[in-house]
């Protein structure tokens, strides 16, 4: 995927990471307490004038075990539910990625409504027919693509059972 424009030099402060995982800690917190009241809609940027919904994915630390949770814009497809790993179009794929490629049997909360997902990457025609439904949902995934040469995953959580 060709770089098109540089990114911001200023999202590149290494103060970003750290206050995006206290943001990001605040907001999961907040929106287990409410059942996603706060903190299931994204706001900002291009989600100001058009918000977005916002789940919580667990993930489980590919070498370190560990459950993490990450609060992620989504959109719904049939019975997926579609995510980006777009990281701010940061050069390396996001952890909670990586950490799915692993172990891809998760879980996602939707407001109060916790389901048992299989993650699975958006083969290339899924991900041709997504992107502009992507976009549509919350444009600025577009900006982030220019900003990086890797081509972001999208990645497509199936319901399953449990067990």
């Amino acid at each position: 995927m060709p770089h098109q424009r540089p990114r911001p030099k200023q999202l590149d402060s290494p103060l970003l990471p750290r206050l995006f995982k206290y943001m990001a800690r605040f907001q999961v917190w907040t929106y287990r307490r409410t059942g996603g009241r706060l903190g299931g809609t994204w706001r900002m940027a291009a989600g100001f004038r058009k918000p977005v919904p916002v789940l919580l994915l667990e993930h489980r630390g590919r070498k370190s075990g560990t459950l993490y949770t990450t609060p992620l814009l989504y959109m719904t497809d049939g019975p997926d539910t579609v995510v980006v790993a777009s990281q701010g179009g940061l050069p390396r794929h996001p952890q909670w990625y990586l950490n799915l490629r692993s172990q891809p049997d998760t879980h996602i909360q939707i407001r109060s409504e916790r389901t048992p997902v299989h993650a699975r990457t958006a083969d290339p025609q899924d991900r041709a027919r997504l992107w502009p439904l992507l976009l549509d949902v919350y444009a600025d995934f577009e900006t982030y693509q220019s900003w990086t040469e890797r081509e972001i995953p999208v990645v497509l959580l199936r319901p399953r059972t449990e067990g």
